[in-house]
């Protein structure tokens, strides 16, 4: 899109191009990765239900960096959303880490209800982020019967085509 044309404005065909994207990805072999804010319960569970209907699963790669990490990053892409809106994904992802923090107080392995949809999650957050040199699929544990979920280490030799990405405009 032209830099002179505001976000607003062509948001809902962004929208329509990324669900087209992930729907077109789904249908191929390799892992699918989408950049979302992750604070969407309902988008989720529509990525769960797409990846189901293709025999995969969804494992979510959560960043925790911060507001101000955030908003940085914003600035770096020259991607902005107004305050109102990172706010409410503030909430939203705000909503996700407690859930997160309650589970893992009652000591368990389980992920909380929110995340029922998901076969794996793996949270990074400022400090960790800076030590993972990738997040790989392996393609072999799926030939193996295991669910293929996301592996944090640094990356052991060719990866193959690596994953299919889907991010919004």
């Amino acid at each position: 899109m032209p830099g002179w044309l505001p976000y607003p404005v062509y948001r809902p065909w962004a929208r329509w191009r990324l669900l087209r994207e992930v729907v077109a990805a789904l249908r191929g072999d390799g892992p699918v990765l989408v950049h979302d804010c992750g604070s969407r319960a309902w988008l989720r569970r529509l990525l769960a239900r797409g990846a189901a209907r293709h025999g995969r699963t969804l494992h979510l790669v959560l960043l925790d960096v911060g507001a101000d990490t955030a908003l940085s990053g914003q600035r770096a892409r020259d991607r902005w959303v107004r305050r109102r809106v990172f706010d409410r994904h503030c909430r939203g992802l705000d909503r996700l880490l407690r859930a997160l923090d309650r589970s893992a107080d009652a000591a368990s392995t389980e992920l909380p209800e929110t995340l029922a949809e998901l076969a794996s999650l793996v949270v990074l957050d400022a400090g960790t982020r800076e030590r993972v040199a990738a997040v790989r699929f392996d393609a072999a544990a799926r030939r193996e019967g295991g669910d293929g979920g996301p592996e944090s280490a640094p990356p052991r030799g060719p990866a193959g085509a690596g994953p299919r990405i889907c991010s919004p405009v």
